[in-house]
Order: C-alpha cells, then sequence, then structure tokens
C-alpha cells in the first residue's frame, strides 16, 4: 500500500479517536469499554464519508509467509530531544517452503545504517516501505538464519512522544508505541502483519529516573553513567503488533493476583487518581479465568496510562496502554468508571493475544470476543440487568445502521475501515445469540476447546463454528452466513390481534429489511411470551422462515402483557406498538427490565396525562436507573410543559447517572424555569460531570445572568479542566464577540491545564466568535490561534489549521497554504489546510473549484478568440487602406 495513503487513513482514524473519546466521556458509565478501545479504529468514517455498502476495494487478504520467524530482538536508545530514536533490528527466521535469495522487510521512512547475516550479503536495498536484502546464495528451506539491521527513525505513527518542549507538564516526559494495525514498521523493520507470530524481547536506554515498560518478564534493570538499561523478554509467541514500549517518567501502583504481578502506570501529573481505574482488574482476572476456562497466559499484567493516546486503549501482550482520559475523580460518582475498559482489554489477552484474528477481516474474532466478556463481566459486578442495558445500547447503534458490510469483509482498502461497530457490538451480539440459543455451559465449553485448540495460533471464523458444530451436532452453516457472512440486521414489523371467541393470539411477523446480494431473507426463531392476567406465563417461538408470516397461540386467557424476545437473546429492530394498557402492565413487571425499558421508551412522545404521570413514577421509582434514565429521555421526548413539570420534580436522585440524564433531558427545554434549574446545577452541584451538562446547557440562554454563569464556569477548577472545557462550548452556543476578551485570556493562562482536544476545541470557538468580525479585528485572534499550526503536538497543529478556517481571514491563505501544498499531501496538517482553504472560499469542494477556474479559462479563450478576430479585421483593413494609398 503506498505510504499517502497510509497517512489519509491516519488522519481520518485520528479524528475518529476525537469523535470516540468525545462520546466516551460525555456517555453514561453503561458504555461497555469498546467506545474506547475502538477509537483505534475508524468510527468516524461514516460521519466523514457516509454510510456504504458491502462493495469495496480489490479482496484483501493476508500476505504469503515466505519466512518463519522465530524471534525479534530490538535494542533501542530513544533521544527525547529529537524526537527520534536509533534502533537494532535482529530477526531469527528460516524460509518455509522453498528457498529464498532476497528477504523483504517491512520499513517505512527508516533510514538504515548497516545490515548484517548469518548469511553473506550481496546487497540491500531500503526503499519508502521496504528493505530489501538479497543474499549471494539461497537460503534452503527450515535453514536457521538471522539478519542485524542498524537503522534510526524520526517516526511520524507507531511510536510517539510527550514532553514538557512540546507542552506537556514538566516531569511527565515519556514515549510509547501503538502498533495496531500495521504502524510499528515506521519504527522498526520487520514482519508486520498479524499472521505471524514469533518471541520478542527489548532493550531500551533512558535517562536515570525513567522506566521503561515492555512485554513479557523484566530480564534485568541497571543504570550506568545516568542511563537506565531495561531488558524485557516476551518468551511466548504474540504477533509484531501487540509490540509495546513504553518508557518515561511515571509513578505506579502495585498489586497481586496470586503469584501474578499487578502494576497500574500514570505519569506524575496524573497519579493522584490512578487508583480509581485501578480497583477492578485483579477482580476481573479470576472471572474471566473461570469463565474462559484457561488460565491468565502472560508472566505479568501492567497497564500504563499515556497523554494523547492515539487510540482508548490497546491489549499488547501482558501490557496494556491506556489513554489518561479513562482516569478519573470521585466526585464523578459513579457516572465514570473504568471497568469496562479494563475488562474488555484483559479479555483480549486471551482474545486477540493468545489467539489472533489471521487478517483484518476476521478482526471480530479479536474485538466481539473482548466487547462481549466486557458485558459478561458487568453481569458479574453488578447483576444481570446491567450486562441486559449494555447489550441494549450496543444494540440500538447497531440497528440503527444503514450499512450493509458483514462483519467478515475483505472490501476495505485500509484495515482502519474494520474496527468499526461490526467487529466490536456486533460481533458481540453474534456470541450472545450463540451462548443464549446453546445455554451458558454448553457455551463455554465450545469456548474452551476453540481457545485450547488455537491457542498460540492466528484464527479465522471457520475455526470457531467448527467447534461449535462438533460440539453441539448442529449445522451452524445458516447462522454464520446470515449474521457474520452478510451484512445487516433483521426488521421486523409486528401485529398482534386477540380472538376472544377462540381464545387465540395473533402474532404477524413481517420481514422489512432491503433483502439483496448483501442482506438476506433471514431464518429467525422469535420467542413471544403472553404473561395473563393471574400471572401465569406461557412462552412460545414463532419460527419465521418467510418474508411474512402469520403465528397462532392458543392461551387460556387474555394476556395483558405480550413481549417479543422477552430474554432478549435476538439481535432484531422490531416495530411494535402495543396499546396503552399493555404498556402499562409492562412497566409493572418487575422481573423484565427490557420490557419496562421498552414500555417506557413507547410512551415517549405521549402527551395524555396518564402517559406523563407513568413516566414520572418511573423516573422516580423504577428499580433500574437505565429505566430511570429511559423515563427522562421519554419525557424530553413528550416535551410540554407538563413533561418539564414532571422532570423538574425529579431532579433530586440518589444514583448520579439518573440525575445526569434528567438535566440533559431539561436541557432540551427553552424555557424560564428550564433556565434557572439549569442556573442553579451549574452553581450548586458537586459533581462535575453533572454541572458540565448544566453549563453546555446554559448556551443557549440569553440573559446576563446567564453570562454571569458561563464566564464564572470558565474559572471553576475541576479535574481535567472539564468543566472551563464545557463553558467554552456554552460560550460558542452564545455566538457573542464579547466573550472574546474573556475566553482569549483564560486560553493564554491556562493552555497547560486543558487536554489537547479541548484546547483545540477553545481555538475553534475563538475562531467562531471572531468570524464576523472587521479584518483588523480579526487580526489578533489570526495570529494567536497562527501560532499553533506549528505546536509540537501533533494533535492540536491539525484543530489550529482548521480553527484558521472557522476564522474566515483571507489572510490565512498563504499560511494554510504552506500545509495544504506540502509534499505530504495526505498528513493531517494537509488535509485540515484543504478544508480550510475551502472554508475559506465559500466552502467550495476543490472539484468545484477547478471547474470555475476551467469555465473562466474557457471565456478568457472565447475572449481571446474575438479578440483575435476583431484584430485581424482591422489588420486586412489597414492592408487595404495601405495598398489603395
Amino acid at each position: 500500500m503506498r505510504h499517502d495513503a497510509r497517512m489519509h487513513r491516519f488522519f481520518v482514524s485520528f479524528l475518529a479517536c476525537f469523535f470516540c473519546v468525545a462520546i466516551s466521556t460525555s456517555a453514561s458509565a453503561a458504555d461497555c469499554g469498546w467506545e474506547w478501545c475502538a477509537c483505534k479504529g475508524d468510527i468516524a468514517r461514516r460521519l466523514l464519508e457516509g454510510p456504504s455498502g458491502a462493495t469495496g476495494n480489490d479482496p484483501k487478504y493476508a500476505p504469503d509467509r515466505e519466512i518463519d520467524v522465530a524471534h525479534v530482538k530490538l535494542e533501542l536508545d530513544p533521544d527525547f530531544e529529537k524526537r527520534s530514536l536509533r534502533g537494532v533490528s535482529r530477526l531469527l527466521f528460516s524460509p518455509i517452503a522453498k528457498p529464498i535469495l532476497q528477504l523483504r522487510l517491512d520499513a517505512i521512512d527508516l533510514a538504515i545504517g548497516k545490515v548484517t547475516s548469518s548469511q553473506e550479503i550481496e546487497d540491500w536495498e531500503s526503499g519508502k516501505n521496504h528493505l530489501t536484502i538479497t543474499f549471494v546464495d539461497e537460503l534452503g528451506a527450515g535453514e536457521d538464519a538471522w539478519v542485524e539491521i542498524e537503522y534510526e527513525a524520526f517516526p511520524e505513527q507507531g511510536w510517539y512522544y510527550r514532553t514538557a518542549a512540546m507542552g506537556y507538564p514538566d516531569g511527565d516526559d515519556h514515549f510509547f508505541t501503538q502498533g495496531e494495525p500495521q504502524r510499528h514498521s515506521h519504527w522498526f523493520p520487520g514482519y508486520d502483519y498479524p499472521n505471524e507470530r514469533f518471541t520478542s524481547e527489548v532493550i531500551c536506554r533512558v535517562p536515570e529516573g525513567m522506566t521503561v515498560l515492555s512485554n513479557g518478564r523484566l530480564v534485568s534493570e541497571k543504570t550506568d553513567a545516568g542511563v537506565s538499561t531495561f531488558h524485557w523478554s516476551q518468551e511466548k509467541e504474540h504477533v509484531n503488533y501487540l509490540i509495546s514500549v513504553v518508557g518515561g517518567y511515571f509513578d505506579q501502583l502495585e498489586g497481586k493476583y496470586g503469584d501474578l504481578d499487578l502494576a497500574f502506570y500514570t505519569p506524575p501529573s496524573e497519579f493522584a487518581e490512578a487508583g480509581n481505574s485501578f480497583e477492578d482488574t485483579a477482580k476481573i482476572l479470576p472471572f474471566f479465568e473461570k469463565e474462559i476456562g484457561h488460565a491468565y497466559p502472560w508472566a505479568k499484567y501492567y497497564n500504563v496510562c499515556v497523554t494523547d493516546f492515539i487510540a482508548g486503549g490497546m491489549e499488547n501482550t501482558s501490557v496494556t496502554t491506556l489513554t489518561t482520559r479513562t482516569l478519573f475523580s470521585k466526585a464523578s460518582e459513579n457516572i465514570r468508571s473504568s471497568h469496562r475498559l479494563d475488562a474488555h482489554e484483559i479479555a483480549h489477552q486471551w482474545f486477540g493475544d493468545l489467539l489472533t484474528c489471521k487478517d483484518w477481516s476476521h478482526l471480530w474474532l479479536n474485538e466481539g470476543f473482548a466487547t462481549y466478556y466486557t458485558h459478561l463481566y458487568e453481569e458479574e459486578k453488578n447483576g444481570r440487568d446491567a450486562m441486559l442495558y449494555g447489550l441494549f445500547r450496543d444494540a440500538e447503534g447497531i440497528l440503527g445502521n444503514s450499512d450493509t458490510k458483514p462483519i467478515v469483509w475483505r472490501g476495505y482498502a485500509d484495515p482502519m475501515e474494520q474496527f468499526d461497530y461490526r467487529a466490536y457490538p456486533k460481533g458481540s451480539w453474534v456470541l450472545h445469540m450463540l451462548r443464549s440459543q446453546l445455554g451458558p455451559d454448553l457455551y463455554r465449553e465450545c469456548i474452551h476447546t476453540y481457545l485450547e485448540r488455537n491457542r498460540n495460533q492466528v484464527v479465522v471464523t471457520a475455526d470457531l463454528a467448527e467447534v461449535f458444530e462438533e460440539k453441539t451436532g448442529q449445522s451452524w452453516d445458516r447462522f454464520f452466513d446470515q449474521w457474520v457472512y452478510h451484512g445487516g440486521t433483521p426488521k421486523l414489523k409486528v401485529a398482534y390481534t386477540w380472538d376472544q371467541v377462540r381464545k387465540q393470539a395473533k402474532v404477524r411477523l413481517d420481514q422489512t429489511q432491503k433483502v439483496g446480494d448483501d442482506v438476506m431473507l433471514f431464518h429467525l426463531d422469535v420467542p413471544v411470551r403472553f404473561i395473563l392476567d393471574n400471572g401465569e406465563s406461557v412462552t412460545a417461538s414463532a419460527e419465521l422462515r418467510q418474508k411474512a408470516e402469520d403465528f397462532y397461540f392458543s392461551l387460556p386467557s387474555k394476556p395483558k402483557i405480550v413481549r417479543l424476545d422477552p430474554d432478549f437473546t435476538l439481535l432484531a429492530k422490531m416495530e411494535f406498538q402495543p396499546a396503552n394498557p399493555l404498556l402499562f402492565a409492562q412497566l409493572e413487571n418487575s422481573g423484565d427490565m427490557i420490557g419496562r425499558l421498552l414500555a417506557t421508551r413507547q410512551l415517549g412522545g405521549r402527551k395524555d396525562v396518564a402517559s406523563l404521570d407513568k413516566l414520572q413514577v418511573v423516573l422516580q421509582k423504577d428499580p433500574f436507573y437505565g429505566v430511570r434514565i429511559e423515563a427522562a429521555k421519554a419525557l424530553a421526548k413528550t416535551h410540554t410543559p407538563e413533561a418539564l413539570e414532571r422532570l423538574l420534580a425529579s431532579r433530586e436522585q440518589e444514583d448520579a447517572r439518573v440525575r445526569q440524564e434528567v438535566i440533559r433531558a431539561i436541557a432540551k427545554f427553552y424555557r424560564p424555569d428550564a433556565r434557572d434549574a439549569l442556573s442553579g446545577v451549574a452553581i450548586e452541584e458537586k459533581n462535575p460531570e453533572i454541572v458540565k451538562e448544566a453549563v453546555r446547557a446554559l448556551g443557549k440562554f440569553q440573559e446576563e445572568e446567564v453570562k454571569n454563569a458561563i464566564l464564572a464556569a470558565l474559572a471553576r477548577e475541576s479535574y481535567r479542566h472539564a468543566i472551563a472545557a464545557s463553558a467554552v462550548r456554552a460560550i460558542r452556543s452564545q455566538a457573542d464577540p464579547s466573550y472574546l476578551e474573556p475566553l482569549r485570556n483564560h486560553l493564554e493562562a491556562h493552555e497547560a491545564a486543558f487536554d489537547t482536544r479541548d484546547f483545540g476545541n477553545a481555538l475553534d470557538t475563538l475562531a467562531y466568535l471572531a468570524r464576523d468580525l472587521e479584518l483588523e479585528e480579526k487580526e489578533e485572534v489570526r495570529k494567536y490561534i497562527a501560532g499553533f499550526v506549528t505546536s509540537p503536538k501533533d494533535m492540536l497543529r491539525p484543530l489550529a489549521i482548521g480553527a484558521l478556517g472557522t476564522l474566515g481571514d483571507s489572510r490565512a491563505n498563504a499560511l494554510l497554504s504552506t500545509f495544504s501544498d506540502s509534499s505530504d499531501r495526505e498528513s493531517a496538517e494537509s488535509k485540515a489546510a484543504v478544508a480550510a482553504i475551502r472554508k475559506l472560499n465559500g466552502d467550495k469542494k476543490q472539484a468545484d473549484e477547478v471547474k470555475d477556474l476551467r469555465k473562466e479559462v474557457s471565456e478568457l479563450q472565447k475572449l481571446l478568440g474575438e479578440l483575435k478576430g476583431k484584430v485581424e479585421t482591422i489588420e486586412k483593413k489597414e492592408k487595404a487602406e495601405t495598398k489603395k494609398e
């Protein structure tokens, strides 16, 4: 793949990280952790490029393996000042099936200094993406050999620095690596694809006082002449992208699970909150060992938080890298938690690390498992309703997506496209449906067999299906075909009637999804449960095999509740609108949380007093917090003064997650009593997560007292300056240039307090406030923002460039052109500059600008032709007159 294409995908995934973390930090604690992990993927692609179907590029497959890599040894000397490194990479390998004369390694923009080998080398050549080594004689199949490469790297991907010289806190200097999907070849030469497993070791030298973490066990640590050398050895095979090297100044918490060493590292400035995110690790490990049936497979388990991590979490073998944004203060109560991200990455130590997908089309075997086992731990920690609520939220995102790509899809242009909802929540739901059909015990036996049979290997979906067929005796071809190898999901229109004479319930199911090459007509067994007045429950199955079918169920009496898929075991969108009596009865069913949640949702938007009263009761008294959250959302959807009255009466909520949702619901109203309530919360509430919601919502109100409240929030201290960041968003909503001076002053005084994303957002807000000023009045704002376009913070530069586009000052064109016209047209900065220039030119796309230019040239050519004709006519007349004389 061309380097510039990789840079394009990196830019898009960089935006995806911002999008993903924004969701994770603003959503409630019901988030399942996959959103954070998926930051290393391409979730935002749908926002940037729109939905796509299953058609794509040429199918992508794993590359051929000419050699078997046995061991990789890296000796590394990072240079914090130059943000570079010198390294020596040594590979032990042997040809697999036939002799080789050349060895080609992945190596992107590496300055190769020297290459040596156990085999005599005729020549070596370093290109932009590869290092090719030619031997004098062929190396025979199965013959052991080694190569050693000395090199220098100034990596833009794969290896990242965070230093005080770049604007990060003093004393926090550190670096980290991020290999998935194929970024490690930016900082060491090797085989950079997951269909090859090998052992590895890392020797890294850093200034005394720093720590280096890597995979496996610590062989040695020594300090000499102000330099500390750490030697780590990973003695069990893993794939290339799982190699990790993190070094710098860190503080640590230590723990134990049996004989297994546990640790949690953060930069010193973040350490005060470290314990909040580390408290579940020693509980998750034994649960997974029991559930999976296989002991934790590695030498240790460490977590290390790094600043401005380009992902949310990364499951490197035995040493997970996490974003510092997962850290939180106790003041957030139960709104924030790291246990889902922790569980997700721990699950990967089996699914993704001990066994790894052979190629990126089968990524769900890594991410779907990690996502589902996070839900299983949620059940262990907080009960079955909490697990089902997580699955419900995941299902919402899946079923609301119009994309028709299958889970196993080879049409991607770049592996990043695979890291989306298909691999994560949809893959998780596939496992949930399997477990629901088989029962926990038989499912557990299948997964245990799958893991034992394939551990220390790479896997494809067929390996999993084979075990299910073997252990159950059933054919699972259709199941995997419709859920994994085809895209889309079933959409069912449901109609229910009761025949009092025959004592029969009729349920009609109609599949309304568009069926075609990408999406099948599903074969579904839809559970239907009827609950009678006496409490008796009758459960049957509607075996749907056609596009539409009628099903008849004889019952002793008319049911008071009709529930489809009552145990929540089927991934399907159901359009079913029972009458109010059925919904009201459903709300009273204490043993059916999903039923109460669905009934609550359906009452949203209904303006009758009975529905409003029911929603208020649910909001104040339902035993499960998730149902109370849905009641707040339902009242906001109704959006009447009476609905707001009930929300205002329900602000006193013991559970902070519900209290936060009530404030979000109130924020949807533009009324004086809503404004007053939000102002009160902004001043009196102690939980910063809830204060953020109130402050942000105040932005739509224009009263002077609101402005004072927003400015007070801007000055309010909070962990990670989160309340101030919300005040910036409120200021943007105000669109009042009078905020320019206080905002600019605050940014200058507190730049270091903001995280990079929030500071970049603040620069864009500053530009937005100044966009309608006269050119001369924009001068200072333009100069201030321009000072960040060359920031050493790689995440800040494109945000500052984008802010210049928002400002709308044409004098920034020349500066922006230096980025848009750079040799690296696919860099994040170049892409941001192109978008900014487009804004300055009236939001015309480049293609439109080219069309306009061609039109102007065509008109000029026409005009020149006309002028030429006139000149020729004049010349002819002059010649005729001359002859006449």
